[in-house]
């Protein structure tokens, strides 16, 4: 399958949590890019609703679907023994809004087969997975559903394992990349990656490490590794905020350059204006991979909250669910030394401005 499946050099990372609204995606087709809604921390039918909303705009899109851990669905008593010792250091946190902290929630798998049923029965030109691999079946039903399969890995061994699948295409996603890390299989290299519904290895650590070899520096470096292991389209992730990025990963091998940091700042963008505002404030002056917010490394600006809890546990998304209350009120107080302030390590590249504006100047 060629890159004709993109008819774009630029696709807008999907970023769940209200970034990626139907009115974002529609202003990336409409300057000459191919945008991704998420559906993760969805319902199957707001999923539904972005995806109408979407088609009414005559927008080409995709949608991305994260992908559950059953690991996590059923975690160990010495799992659920840190998720409550994390839960008590927390208490700070909640007394400083006044706000309750809820009960441990370790039944959520974003609804995951009710999301893979909607879309086989009203099926999306595109489906992009995240956090793990949907299994064989689940590709091919999308498949002969007439939906475009894509996996998002993070090493070679998890390129491998997604071809394997019979996966279209696969997003390659470097550590440098803002939000959470979408690697599902652990840095010591160890087998078998996750699938719902069978039991499998927990996430990997912060670095996208795999096989026991020197992690790719760069994502040129990453794709240029990938497209030695398969030969399927490769779109790259991480760190790419200008036309020099996306030259270097096109010249790496990949088919198209996936943008989500560089775009936060977008008027169109859904992401919250405390958010935005952090994003071009020099008060901020570095991103780290971090667990404190969702109990899944993700990349974000170094806060108040990420230097606290340098600790939290491997608890996705039962963290995710503990700091909801905690990350309404920061927003909601303006406070943004306590929010998740998702950034690429190239943050300080982005700008304000329209969607139309970041994309005309990059290569379309």
């Amino acid at each position: 399958m060629s890159h004709d499946i993109f008819g774009t050099r630029i696709i807008a990372a999907p970023m769940a949590g209200g970034t990626s609204t139907p009115a974002f995606v529609t202003a990336v087709h409409e300057a000459g890019g191919l945008g991704f809604l998420a559906a993760g921390y969805k319902g199957v039918a707001a999923m539904q609703a972005d995806i109408q909303a979407t088609r009414a705009s005559g927008a080409r899109f995709g949608m991305n679907v994260f992908v559950p851990d059953p690991a996590q669905l059923a975690p160990s008593a010495a799992a659920l023994a840190e998720l409550e010792e994390y839960r008590q250091q927390l208490r700070a946190d909640a007394a400083r809004y006044g706000v309750e902290l809820p009960p441990l929630r370790l039944d959520d798998d974003d609804e995951w087969e009710a999301k893979i049923d909607a879309l086989l029965a009203d099926p999306v030109e595109l489906v992009s997975f995240t956090f793990g691999l949907p299994g064989a079946a689940a590709v091919r039903a999308l498949q002969k559903a007439g939906s475009v399969v894509l996996a998002t890995v993070t090493t070679p061994a998890e390129a491998g394992q997604a071809a394997e699948q019979g996966v279209d295409a696969l997003v390659v996603q470097h550590a440098c990349a803002g939000g959470h890390s979408a690697a599902f299989l652990p840095s010591s290299g160890e087998p078998g990656p996750r699938e719902p519904g069978a039991g499998g290895p927990g996430s990997a650590g912060p670095g996208p490490g795999g096989a026991g070899s020197a992690a790719p520096a760069t994502t040129s470096e990453l794709v240029a590794a990938v497209r030695s292991a398969v030969a399927l389209p490769l779109v790259a992730a991480g760190g790419i905020m200008d036309a020099a990025g996306v030259d270097r990963v096109l010249a790496a091998g990949a088919q198209a350059a996936q943008l989500g940091t560089a775009l936060l700042r977008t008027e169109e963008s859904g992401a919250r204006q405390l958010h935005k505002d952090a994003l071009a404030s020099p008060h901020f002056t570095r991103t780290a991979l971090t667990r404190a917010f969702t109990g899944r490394p993700a990349r974000a600006l170094v806060n108040e909250f990420v230097r606290d809890h340098p600790d939290a546990p491997e608890a996705y998304p039962a963290v995710h669910h503990l700091t909801a209350p905690l990350r309404a009120a920061a927003a909601a107080a303006g406070d943004a030394e306590r929010l998740n302030l998702w950034a690429g390590t190239g943050w300080q590249q982005g700008r304000d401005g329209s969607v139309a504006d970041i994309l005309a100047d990059l290569p379309g």
